[in-house]
């Protein structure tokens, strides 16, 4: 389901540093890498947080990878500053991308494809994707499928006029 090799191990909190304009790099943390596949899980988290337009101008492909015009911005601030670092570590390190959300929630899917559509190279585009819980616990045994339904209410389908959850 997630197209990484039976031999991957998970790595929790990857540090990617991405490269920035003056040859340092920044401290991003990737939630996992496993294999060549690094992914940002939002399940309870509000939002992916927001950066001055400096601060994302200062990494070094930030032009070369986005349609500056087509980011989700507000005033002063690129919005979505934890996708946009996520997705600059898959190019930097020629890896792929993979954003795991609730089903249900349709602001960070939307914020998500916002992202996607922004992205320059074909390459990098089709090496992102999403994958919900509901999609990935038809892959995990009973006992977990249970344990995610009782906690956050994740089965394996979720009905098409389901109600966001705000958490």
């Amino acid at each position: 389901m997630l197209a990484v090799d039976d031999c991957a191990v998970p790595i929790f909190g990857w540090r990617a540093r991405v490269p920035l304009i003056d040859e340092k790099f920044d401290r991003t943390e990737v939630d996992m890498k496993f294999g060549n596949l690094l992914i940002e899980a939002k399940l309870t988290e509000s939002s992916f947080e927001s950066c001055t337009t400096a601060r994302m101008q200062s990494y070094a492909d930030f032009r070369e990878v986005f349609h500056l015009s087509e980011l989700p911005r507000s005033s002063r601030q690129y919005r979505c500053y934890q996708l946009l670092r996520n997705v600059l570590a898959a190019n930097a390190h020629n890896a792929a991308f993979c954003l795991r959300t609730d089903a249900r929630r349709g602001d960070v899917i939307d914020s998500w494809y916002e992202i996607l559509a922004a992205i320059r190279p074909i390459e990098l585009r089709v090496r992102c994707k999403l994958l919900t819980f509901q999609e990935l616990s038809q892959a995990l045994p009973a006992s977990l499928r249970k344990f995610l339904d009782q906690k956050y209410g994740i089965c394996t389908t979720v009905a098409a006029s389901s109600t966001a959850v705000g958490y």
